[in-house]
């Protein structure tokens, strides 16, 4: 691949980029510029070459009375375009009877008339003697298909009018690197069809020009510039030239010139929308001239082309538009049918992908990472959501196609995400949905090596430059690249981020409704738990404190029987207490606040191992098998209550085998979680019953089997599923069983 050097372009463009074209001070020689006082008509300045008497602080009456009307009657229009204005033509009595076509346009309080010598045209001119062909034109352009055939059908026109060697219509893309298009010839130039050339060719300053006057000519590449004198205008700075026929080119352009082989060049600008889209550009091997009213024509067939391509441009957008906001209507009406909009958009990721007419997708936020299609894998993506969320300029819409230029490390995983389209769903809490598009390779044919675009000339300072010399075919394999998003793409990626917070607001109304019923059931519940815990288990209490009396007291008036209802009574009331209790937990399981940390899992589940065996008889042979389990970030005392929990029941399932085995491990992670599990070789349970083993009261074994209320799992779901994660369990009667729960990574915790 070849590498082009960024110095050198810093050095080129730098200098190019300083260089004032707009105040250059002097014009080309195939006219003469008079620059005069708008309200008295009096010359402040004028061109070296200007007919005698017309010296600085002349009445132009006096000097050129044959301008005077026409001078008079441009004022009192009052155009408003700007631009030079082409008034008529002109014979000069001063000038020896020369005619010129007479141009005029205003800068400030100043009157700037050009006058451009008049030669008989060796190709049609005006717009009368080209009607036929106009009409022509414009059938020719309503029946082309693509912009390349619109092109071609302006290049070959234009050149028709002018008369030029070759006519080329070159297109910027959005570095300002320009691709011919369309090309039409007569076989004296070499064919440049199909050729990019750097935007080091056309500097900043020299594109803006393009967009401010839209017609430049230069008949002879080896003219000598006449100069403007005085070089000062009245008030101070130099005559801005912006907007001037005549105005003399930069060195480093002729010399550009002459490098190509031409002498003589014209440009016409194709704007739309005030936009700079491309130039045509027309060459001659030998100098030429080219009467003002053809390039008049010329800039006419322009703007017709302009209004045209502008109009298939819209047109393409707008089908573009329609199909895009039919998936996003199917993606509204998925995402408001869900309890989350994410559930919406995972359960149908053809028409996510499609929306933006992307490869891959992910819905990332701070503790999941959701992947569909072709993607980066789940780190790279946690880099790019980390990345977006940094970036002090973010955006809520974002989109790139090289990514890799902006975060050098995508290069990385270019193939899968060289385009980078990215919504911001909340800023807050930094969500994101990305859409990537992969890296598409392609050849690109240079017109010269773009990586020398001009040299410096050592004897002539710093900001003296040569042009490149060679314009022979250059390749270039350019890599990191992939289809640039259209601008219905972001705006259908920015519509569905609308649609996405309309949800969220409707669902965050919801919620704060719900949340007003929840808190004054919770006052219900707090009052109800209180009740509880003061007015039944008091009397459990009592029931086995006096039986307890009963049992020791009147002992000896006790049969067998009576002792036996007397334990009963008191199993009964113990059992009672402890199921209050643990109901008690259970309520206020859901109103303790998450205080979520980053810590180490084997120093847990080792302390919840010692606590478990502290009820385990001497005579049992448990043996334990505890991998690394890494970090988790929850809750320190939650997570130990799942634990506890799941290791207890291990304990109390496997208490019927000779050995009892019980494995505490790590999965691999999914979906953006952390997988833990706890696996014994007990009692097991039926998997037909397996959605009723994590419900309040739900028991899949006899009491009489193995002790317990029927809470211990309701606690640890409510627990996981607080912390955002799931839980599940597989088994088989006398086979034992594996209790699974997952907690979502954050970045630390991989």
């Amino acid at each position: 691949m070849n590498v082009r050097s960024a110095e050198t372009f810093a050095v080129d463009l730098t200098a190019c980029d300083r260089e004032p074209i707009h105040i250059v001070g002097s014009i080309q020689p195939h006219g003469f510029l008079l620059t005069l006082d708008a309200a008295s008509l009096a010359i402040v300045q004028a061109s070296a070459n200007a007919p005698a008497g017309t010296e600085v602080g002349a009445a132009l009456e006096t000097a050129l009375p044959e301008l005077v009307p026409i001078v008079r009657r441009y004022l009192d229009d009052q155009p408003t375009e700007d631009g030079a204005h082409y008034l008529r033509t002109v014979t000069l009595a001063a000038a020896a009877s020369q005619a010129y076509e007479v141009a005029a346009h205003r800068v400030g309080d100043l009157v700037v008339v050009e006058l451009e010598e008049f030669a008989d045209p060796s190709v049609e001119a005006g717009l009368d003697a080209l009607s036929l062909r106009l009409r022509a034109f414009v059938q020719r352009l309503r029946v082309a298909r693509t912009v390349e055939d619109l092109c071609a059908i302006v290049a070959e026109d234009v050149r028709h009018v002018t008369g030029f060697d070759r006519a080329l219509i070159y297109r910027f893309d959005r570095d300002w690197h320009g691709t011919v298009l369309a090309e039409a010839g007569n076989g004296n130039l070499p064919s440049y069809l199909d050729l990019r050339f750097p935007a080091s060719d056309i500097p900043v300053q020299a594109r803006e020009l393009y967009r401010r006057n839209r017609l430049r000519i230069i008949p002879d590449a080896g003219y000598a510039p006449v100069p403007i004198r005085p070089t000062l205008t009245p008030a101070g700075p130099p005559l801005d030239l912006s907007q001037s026929v005549l105005r003399s080119v930069s060195p480093v352009h002729v010399e550009y010139m002459r490098n190509m082989g031409t002498m003589a060049s014209m440009s016409v600008s194709i704007l739309i929308d005030d936009r700079l889209w491309g130039l045509i550009s027309c060459h001659n091997a030998e100098p030429k001239r080219v009467p003002l009213q053809a390039r008049n024509a010329c800039d006419f067939l322009t703007q017709i082309f302009a209004l045209q391509l502008s109009a298939r441009e819209r047109g393409a957008q707008a089908e573009q538009r329609l199909a895009l906001g039919a998936i996003q209507a199917r993606l509204l009406g998925f995402m408001a049918e869900e309890d989350s909009f994410v559930d919406g958009l995972l359960k149908h990721p053809d028409d996510v992908m499609a929306l933006v007419n992307a490869a891959g997708a992910a819905i990332v936020t701070g503790d999941r990472c959701r992947l569909i299609g072709a993607t980066p894998g789940e780190t790279e993506v946690r880099g790019l959501y980390d990345w977006l969320s940094a970036r002090e300029d973010a955006d809520e819409v974002f989109s790139t196609d090289a990514l890799s230029d902006l975060l050098p490390k995508a290069e990385a995983f270019a193939a899968q995400a060289s385009g980078l389209l990215a919504i911001s769903v909340s800023k807050r809490y930094a969500s994101y949905i990305l859409w990537f598009r992969p890296e598409v390779v392609r050849t690109v044919k240079w017109g010269g090596n773009p990586a020398k675009p001009a040299t410096q000339d050592p004897e002539g300072g710093p900001d003296r430059l040569h042009p490149r010399k060679s314009f022979e075919i250059w390749k270039e394999t350019v890599k990191g690249r992939s289809l640039p998003w259209s601008l219905p793409e972001v705006e259908a990626a920015k519509d569905l981020r609308s649609s996405v917070l309309g949800i969220v607001l409707r669902r965050a109304e919801e919620l704060a409704a719900m949340s007003e019923e929840l808190q004054r059931s919770n006052k219900e519940l707090e009052a109800f738990s209180y009740s509880v815990s003061h007015d039944l288990r008091a009397p459990f209490r009592h029931i086995v404190g006096y039986s307890n009396l009963l049992k020791t007291r009147e002992a000896s008036n006790l049969s067998e029987k009576g002792r036996h209802y007397v334990d009963t009574i008191i199993e009964a009331a113990f059992s009672a207490g402890t199921l209050v209790d643990n109901l008690l937990t259970f309520s206020q399981m859901g109103r303790h606040a998450l205080n979520k940390v980053s810590g180490e899992m084997n120093p847990l589940v080792e302390e919840v191992r010692r606590k478990v065996l502290r009820d385990v008889p001497p005579e049992r042979t448990v043996r334990w098998e505890i991998g690394p389990l890494g970090r988790a970030y929850a809750d320190p005392f939650m997570l130990r209550l799942v634990i506890e929990n799941l290791l207890s029941n291990a304990v109390k399932y496997t208490r019927d085998r000779p050995e009892a085995v019980i494995e505490v491990g790590r999965g691999a992670p999914k979906d953006g979680e952390a997988v833990f599990f706890v696996r014994d070789n007990g009692a097991g349970f039926d998997m037909a019953y397996v959605d009723k083993l994590f419900g309040v009261f739900q028991r899949l074994h006899r009491v009489e089997e193995f002790e317990g209320t029927g809470i211990g799992l309701a606690n640890v779901r409510r627990i996981v599923e607080r912390h955002g994660g799931r839980t599940w369990a597989e088994g088989e009667l006398g086979q034992g069983a594996t209790f699974t729960f997952t907690l979502p990574i954050r970045g630390e915790e991989y």
